[in-house]
C-alpha cells in the first residue's frame, strides 16, 4: 500500500527514485512500483558486480553492474546513470548501500547519489520510504510513502546534494512511520492486494461454510476501509 502515489505517477523527464534499504525484497518492490506507477518507461538500478554474477537473470530487468568501493566503480555508476537519464530512463538507487534497519539514524548515505545529483541537476529526484509490517492479518503489509521531489540548481556540490537528499528521505520515513503506527489502511492506496484469509484447513473450512450458507466469506481477519485500489490480485 502506498501514500502519495500521484507524485511518482505524474513524474516526467529524467527521474531518480531513491529509498531506504531494509530488506532483500526492496528491489522486487521497486519493480512492482515501477510497473504500476510508471508503465512505459525503462527502469534501471545498480548492483554490486560480484553479486550480479550470482544472479545474472537480474540483468534482464535493468540491473547493471558496479564495482563497489573503487574509483572505477564510481565512474561506472556515474557514467551509466547519466546515459540512462539522458535517454529518458529511470534510475532506482538505495544509497545506503547495505541492509539497514528503518529506525537507524543517520541513514549513512554513500557518496554516489549526491555525486550523480550534482552532475545531472536537471533530474527530478524522488524519495521513497518502505516498511514491512504485520498488522492484523497473517501476511505482512508492504507500506510505502512517496516523498516530496527534490531538484537542484547548477553548481550544487556533491556533499550538499547528499545532505539534502538524506534529509528528505528521513522526513519521508518519519511520515511513513507515523502512518504505520496509526494502522489505518484508509490512509493508503492499494497497489497490489495479495492472498487474504487464514489459509490452511481453517481457511478451507471458512470457504465450505460460506458455500453451504450461500453467503460471502469475510476473508480479512479485521474488516477495514481502504482508499481506491490501483490493482488487485489474489
Amino acid at each position: 500500500m502506498v501514500q502519495q502515489a500521484e507524485v511518482l505517477a505524474g513524474a516526467t523527464g529524467p527521474l531518480i527514485v531513491y529509498g531506504n534499504h531494509s530488506s532483500w525484497w526492496d528491489p522486487m518492490v521497486s519493480v512492482l512500483v515501477a510497473e504500476i506507477l510508471l508503465p512505459g518507461r525503462k527502469h534501471y538500478a545498480p548492483m554490486d558486480a560480484a553479486a550480479l554474477k550470482r544472479y545474472p537473470i537480474l540483468a534482464k530487468i535493468g540491473i547493471f553492474p558496479v564495482e563497489m568501493g573503487t574509483a572505477r566503480g564510481a565512474a561506472q555508476f556515474l557514467g551509466t546513470c547519466k546515459a540512462i537519464l539522458a535517454s529518458g530512463g529511470v534510475v532506482w538507487v538505495t544509497p545506503q548501500g547495505r541492509f539497514v534497519d528503518s529506525r537507524e539514524r543517520p541513514l549513512g548515505f554513500k557518496p554516489g547519489l549526491g555525486a550523480l545529483a550534482a552532475r545531472f541537476p536537471e533530474a527530478l529526484i524522488v524519495p521513497l520510504a518502505v516498511e514491512y509490517m504485520f498488522w492484523d492479518e497473517r501476511l505482512p503489509e508492504v507500506l510505502l510513502r512517496v516523498g516530496e521531489p527534490v531538484r537542484f540548481a547548477e553548481g550544487v556540490s556533491s556533499d550538499a546534494a547528499s545532505e539534502r537528499l538524506e534529509g528528505a528521505l528521513v522526513v519521508t520515513m518519519e511520515e511513513l512511520k507515523q502512518a504505520v503506527m496509526a494502522r489505518d489502511a484508509a490512509a493508503f492506496g492499494v497497489l497490489l492486494r495479495g492472498g487474504r484469509g487464514t489459509g490452511g484447513m481453517y481457511g478451507f473450512g471458512q470457504w465450505v461454510r460460506g458455500l453451504f450458507a450461500k453467503e460471502a466469506v469475510q476473508w480479512d481477519h479485521t474488516e477495514r476501509v481502504e482508499s481506491g485500489d490501483v490493482r488487485e490480485e489474489s
